[in-house]
C-alpha cells in the first residue's frame, strides 16, 4: 500500500491526535475553550487550526515539494506571532503531525515497510516548518516596528506638548504650583 492512501484513511484519526496536541500547546482554560467551541466567529483560533491543519495535510499529500504555507497555516502563524510563544512554540506545532502520524499509524507504516516513504514526509513536514519560521519572523518584525512607531509618536506628541506654553485651564487653582503672574496665597504675586 502507498503511503499517501495509508495516510488519507487514518486522516480523520491523524488529525483529531495533531489538533489536541496544538491545542495542549496552550494554557489548559484555553485548550478546552478551543477544543469545545466550534463556531467559527466565536473561536476564531480553534477554526483556524481546524481548517488549517486539514488544509496543511492534504497540501502534505498532494505537493512534492512544499514551497510555500497554505492560506490558514500562515494566518494562525500570525496569530502565534503575537501570543505569548517562543518562536520555537510557535511554529514547534507543525513539529507534532510528525507525533501525530506515528502513532495513528506506525504499526502499519512498520508492517508494509513504509518507513522510508515516512522519512521523505517527515523531510517536507521540516521545510514547511522552516517557511513558517520565516513567516513567523516577519510577524514579529512587524510587530516591533508597529510597537517602535508607536513609541515614536507618542514621544513626538509629548515633546510638542513641552515646547508649548501649558494653558491656564489646565493648572486648576487646588493645585499646590504656583501660577506665575497670579496672587500667591500666603501673600504677594508670584513672579
Amino acid at each position: 500500500m502507498e503511503l499517501k492512501i495509508l495516510l488519507k484513511q487514518n486522516k480523520a484519526a491523524i488529525l483529531t491526535r495533531w489538533s489536541r496536541m496544538i491545542q495542549d500547546t496552550y494554557a489548559a482554560e484555553t485548550a478546552c475553550f478551543l477544543s469545545g467551541e466550534r463556531d467559527q466567529f466565536a473561536n476564531p483560533v480553534g477554526f483556524l487550526i481546524s481548517a488549517g491543519i486539514e488544509e496543511l495535510f492534504d497540501a502534505l499529500l498532494t505537493d512534492d515539494q512544499p514551497d510555500r504555507i497554505p492560506s490558514t497555516m500562515v494566518d494562525l502563524i500570525r496569530i502565534r506571532a503575537v501570543q505569548e510563544f517562543t518562536p520555537a512554540q510557535a511554529v514547534g506545532f507543525l513539529f507534532l503531525l510528525k507525533t501525530a502520524i506515528r502513532e495513528e499509524s506506525g504499526r502499519e507504516l512498520r508492517q508494509q515497510d513504509l518507513e522510508d516513504l515516512l522519512f521523505a514526509l517527515e523531510h517536507r513536514i521540516d521545510t514547511l516548518v522552516l517557511l513558517a519560521f520565516n513567516v513567523f519572523m516577519e510577524c514579529r518584525e512587524k510587530v516591533y516596528d508597529l510597537k517602535a512607531r508607536e513609541i515614536k509618536r507618542q514621544t513626538f506628541m509629548l515633546l510638542e506638548r513641552v515646547n508649548q506654553p501649558i494653558p491656564a485651564s489646565l493648572l486648576a487653582p487646588s493645585c499646590d504650583v504656583p501660577v506665575p503672574g497670579k496672587p500667591n496665597p500666603e501673600g504677594g504675586i508670584i513672579p
